[in-house]
Formats: C-alpha cells, sequence, structure tokens
C-alpha cells in the first residue's frame, strides 16, 4: 500500500502528527515542546514472506523478526522511530533514537532506559547533551511491578500491538513499518484529542 505514496505524502502525515502531539500535550497541561524521554525496543515477528534479508534473531527473547527502536515523551508519544533487524542491539538503536531526537527535539536533555542501553548509549547522550539514566528493575521484587518511568514507553508498545496491522510485521521494507507506526500514532493522538473510544480488533 504505501509504495505508492510519495515522500510528499507521507512527510505530510508526520507533519501533522507533530502538531498533533503538540495539541495533546498542551491538552494535558504540558509545554508543547517535551525536554525529557524514555527508550524502549520491541522485538516482534515478521510475516511468512518476509524476505530472510530484512530481518535477524534476537538472541535475548528468541524472537527472529524485526525490531521496534521507540522513543516516546513522558505522556507516551513518540519522538523517534527506527525498524531494524531483531539483531541490532538496544545500544545501536538507542544512539541513533538519541541523535534523531537531539535533532528534532532540541529541549530534551533527559532520556530514561532499561538496562539494555549501557555506556555507549549514555556517553553518546552525553555527547548531545541528554542526561540517559538507567532504570533498573528491583532485584528483590518478584512477579509484575510497574518500574517508575520505564512504563510509559512499555504503555506505548503496547498501544501497537492493539492494531491487527502491527501484531507482527507484514512489511517488506523496514521504513513501511516505520510509516505505519505513525500512522496508527495518528490514529490514537487523533482519538485523544476528540475523546473518542473506538473498538479495536481485540475487541471483535
Amino acid at each position: 500500500m504505501l509504495g505508492c505514496w510519495g515522500v510528499g505524502v507521507l512527510g505530510c502525515w508526520f507533519d501533522n502528527f507533530s502538531t498533533a502531539s503538540r495539541l495533546v500535550r498542551e491538552a494535558e497541561g504540558r509545554d508543547a515542546e517535551p525536554s525529557a524521554c524514555v527508550l524502549d525496543a520491541q522485538s516482534v515477528k515478521t510475516s511468512a514472506n518476509m524476505p530472510a534479508a530484512g530481518q535477524g534473531i534476537d538472541a535475548g527473547k528468541k524472537i527472529a523478526g524485526r525490531k521496534r527502536h521507540l522513543g516516546v515523551d513522558t505522556l507516551g508519544l513518540p519522538l523517534a522511530v527506527w525498524v531494524t533487524a531483531a539483531s541490532v542491539s538496544d545500544n545501536v538503536g538507542g544512539i541513533h533514537l538519541l541523535s534523531r531526537i537531539a535533532t528534532a527535539n532540541p529541549r530534551v536533555t533527559k532520556a530514561w532506559a532499561d538496562t539494555g542501553y549501557r555506556t555507549k548509549t549514555i556517553d553518546h547522550g552525553a555527547r548531545l547533551g541528554i542526561d540517559v539514566e538507567v532504570v533498573q528493575r528491583d532485584p528483590g521484587v518478584k512477579g509484575f511491578k510497574v518500574i517508575p518511568r520505564r512504563w510509559v514507553v512499555e504503555r506505548t508498545l503496547g498501544w501497537l500491538m492493539h492494531h491487527r496491522r502491527l501484531a507482527r510485521d507484514y512489511e517488506r521494507h523496514a521504513h513501511r513499518s516505520e510509516a505505519i507506526i505513525h500512522i496508527e500514532m495518528i490514529d490514537l493522538i487523533s482519538r485523544r484529542l476528540t475523546t473518542e473510544s473506538t473498538p479495536n480488533w481485540r475487541d471483535t
């Protein structure tokens, strides 16, 4: 579907996404421009017709497919999205996300992430003027527990999975997967602005 879309059309969509995100932030009593972000990544399986060259294996999670690297603001609204083979490390993804966030959102000076983002991501953030703080899970707590700051981006990743098109990665090219994520988030933001609530595919 996206193959017939021109760059200008997608650019228009993304401009509208940025504008809508600012409106949501203002409606929530926040500044239009974010000053902090949260990083995380999600490995997902791909469809059966996916070329082998476009995917990899996340050894830690034992998933063959692609990885969605995501940077969000403190409301969970995406600031940067990067889709790669699942074999790409969180560190590499974190470095790429921080560079894109720093360029598009120069007010961002703080970032939270999990233990997958180690020294290289922290050092790269420091060079960009972004303080990257690793939020660790309490080893003494068993079972499910909401982790401060990290829950924001984990919730966003959960939102994505409520869209049938994103339950797996069905796109032949990674940049199309990124576009689908942006489009689905435009849908979410539009409903937040209009206070509409519509059923998703899990409700059917």
